[in-house]
């Protein structure tokens, strides 16, 4: 059994805590993105069912682009992520709030455009909600955390957006001459 996308480390739902194992998430779109370029996908893109007219906009706009598409879309499974079913979701949502999931589009493999930006939680907010990730430590969401965050500032890279190292490294620079 693979780890869902968009799940840094996952145990088999089913499975007794015996056999858990630590696995990296599959970044199946993040890999196209930033390889397809080399192949120019004309459109790859993310969506999430807590973001529906996101997600019907990227349907549209992938129906209407000629060649291969790629929509990875984020899904909640309540039985598998032991949550109730009212929070699908509001854990869907958790997990674009976090940047655990992003939400961005990159057409001709060389254009992104990243759809959401509103970071508003730590990663530790959508872990804890799912009994699924009830035996992670606080070194997991740290861990966790680092890896979201370098995935985020690579996207913001692509997308030719300032990350938050280049903004104080610039803001340093003027200093400077100042």
């Amino acid at each position: 059994m693979d780890a869902a996308a968009g799940v840094p480390l996952c145990w088999p739902p089913y499975w007794p805590k015996l056999f858990f194992r630590q696995v990296t998430k599959s970044r199946v779109s993040l890999f196209l993105a930033l390889n397809g370029g080399a192949h120019r996908i004309p459109y790859v893109a993310t969506a999430n069912i807590a973001f529906p007219e996101d997600l019907v906009r990227k349907v549209k706009k992938a129906k209407s682009i000629k060649g291969s598409k790629f929509l990875h879309i984020f899904a909640s499974c309540p039985p598998g992520w032991r949550i109730p079913s009212e929070m699908s979701v509001k854990v869907a949502r958790m997990a674009v709030q976090a940047n655990i999931f992003p939400l961005y589009e990159v057409v001709d493999g060389v254009r992104y455009t990243i759809n959401y930006k509103d970071r508003q939680r730590p990663v530790q907010d959508y872990f804890e909600v799912q009994g699924r990730f009830s035996h992670l430590t606080a070194e997991d969401f740290d861990q966790i955390q680092k890896m979201v965050e370098e995935d985020w500032e690579l996207l913001l890279r692509k997308a030719g957006e300032q990350t938050a190292d280049a903004c104080i490294l610039s803001s340093g620079a003027r200093e400077m001459k100042s």
